[in-house]
């Protein structure tokens, strides 16, 4: 038995049976934000689109973005690095991490980090994905563009918004 094939791919070195299985089965038994979130990234290693949909808040209307949701998780996953995770005095909670991926043969990282709300529903409680933020890097290390850059491809709701502001796109030009 390779040591990879029942590891959880969220990269908690977990059997995936103890680990995000349980919560794509039912999402209650995420009891921290940082669960949810690895969940996620492992529901788009796994190709579990439902679940990803169900597991943004109400407010993101997900079922109307299935289709690029579904584009987003049939990206090559290649691992996922959790920075820091916390519930904050509001009860929101943060998770910002990277998570690596392939596309047309590149190699990129995605950094976010993640805002999540927790609600009651059925006397269970659920936290649920909301936004996120994409870090900037300070100004000095952005270089100033030599020429526009045009593109064919199709921004994503979750993408960075292509005008620099460092938002999702959704949340800006979107």
């Amino acid at each position: 038995m390779s040591k990879h094939h029942d590891e959880c791919p969220c990269g908690s070195h977990k059997l995936l049976a103890e680990c995000c299985k349980p919560i794509h089965a039912n999402h209650a038994l995420a009891t921290h934000p940082e669960q949810l979130m690895r969940a996620r990234y492992s529901a788009h290693v796994l190709g579990l689109v439902d679940f990803v949909v169900q597991t943004y808040h109400a407010s993101c209307d997900a079922e109307q973005h299935r289709a690029a949701i579904a584009e987003s998780i049939a990206l090559t996953w290649l691992g996922l690095e959790v920075i820091n995770s916390e519930i904050a005095a509001d009860g929101q909670g943060y998770v910002e991490f990277k998570a690596g991926y392939k596309e047309a043969g590149e190699e990129y990282i995605l950094q976010e980090r993640s805002r999540f709300v927790q609600e009651s529903i059925n006397g269970q409680r659920y936290w649920f994905y909301i936004d996120g933020e994409y870090p900037q890097p300070p100004p000095c290390e952005q270089p100033a563009p030599s020429a526009p850059v045009t593109s064919n491809k199709t921004v994503g709701r979750n993408d960075p918004c292509p005008c620099g502001s460092g938002k999702k796109y959704k949340k800006c030009c979107g």
